[in-house]
C-alpha cells in the first residue's frame, strides 16, 4: 500500500518501507489507498506545507494512550490545532526525526501556543509498541506532551487510510528482515473546523514547522 495524498506541485507524499531490524527503503508504486487532490497554494512548490483540496475528516478512533486510558480522538482534540503522524517507535530515522522536529518547533512558541498545540503519534506495530513502550519513546524521541496511541492493527490501519495514509502489517522478509510499510506524512487538522487541511512530508525541517505552527494553531493556512 502507498500513502496516497500525492501533492500536485511538490510531491510530498511519500510511504517509506522501514525495516524493523534497520534499514530504510522508500517505495512507490500504485496501491490501495484513496487519493486527495492537493495544491501548493501560490504556486510556491518551495513550501513545506501542502494545503488540501478536500480535507481529511478526522478519523473516528478510539484507541490506548500511553496511561492504558482510552483516547477518544475526535473528541478529546475537539476544537484544538492537531498534528497526526503514523509510525512506530522502532523506525531507524524517519519517525524519531519527525517527532524531534515538530518537538523543537514547538518549543520555539509561546507558552500559551505550546499549550494547545496537540501532536498524536499513532503506531503502526501496535504488538511492540505497547502503551509502556510509547511511554518511554515519545519523551526521548519528541515531547512528553506527545499522545502516543496504541490499539488493534486493523482500527489503526482502517483509519489511517481514512487520511489518505497507507499502512501494512509486519512483514518477514526472505533475508529475516521484519518490514513495515507506512506512510511519512503528518497531516495537521484545524482548531476551527477540525479538518485535516495541511500535509506535511517527510523533509519538513524544523524551520518549516516553526514557521508554519503559528498560523496552524490558529486555524489558518500556512
Amino acid at each position: 500500500m502507498i500513502a496516497a495524498a500525492v501533492a500536485v506541485v511538490a510531491a510530498l507524499a511519500v510511504t517509506v518501507a522501514v525495516g524493523l531490524n534497520g534499514g530504510d527503503d522508500k517505495a512507490g508504486g500504485s496501491g490501495n489507498g484513496t487519493v486527495a487532490e492537493v495544491s501548493a497554494e501560490g504556486g510556491n512548490s518551495t513550501k513545506a506545507a501542502t494545503v488540501l483540496d478536500r480535507p481529511f475528516t478526522k478519523p473516528d478512533l478510539v484507541l490506548t494512550d500511553t496511561r492504558g486510558q482510552k483516547f477518544d480522538l475526535r473528541a478529546q482534540t475537539k476544537g484544538k490545532p492537531t498534528l497526526i503522524y503514523f509510525g512506530y517507535t522502532h523506525c531507524p530515522d524517519v519517525c524519531p526525526l519527525t517527532m524531534s522536529n515538530i518537538a523543537v518547533a514547538k518549543k520555539q512558541l509561546p507558552k500559551a501556543d505550546q499549550d494547545k498545540l496537540q501532536v498524536v503519534f499513532v503506531t503502526t506495530d501496535p504488538e511492540r509498541d505497547t502503551s509502556a513502550e510509547l511511554a518511554k519513546w515519545l519523551p526521548a524521541a519528541g515531547d512528553p506532551s506527545f499522545v502516543g496511541l496504541t490499539g488493534d492493527f486493523s482500527t489503526i490501519q482502517a483509519g489511517a487510510l481514512k487520511m489518505g495514509i497507507g499502512i501494512s502489517p509486519a512483514k518477514k522478509e526472505k533475508n529475516g528482515s521484519v518490514v513495515s510499510m507506512h506512510g511519512a506524512q503528518v497531516i495537521a487538522f484545524s482548531p476551527t473546523t477540525d479538518q485535516g487541511y495541511v500535509l506535511y512530508g517527510e523533509d519538513t525541517t524544523v524551520d518549516d514547522y516553526a514557521k508554519d505552527l503559528p498560523k496552524l494553531i490558529k486555524g489558518e493556512n500556512p
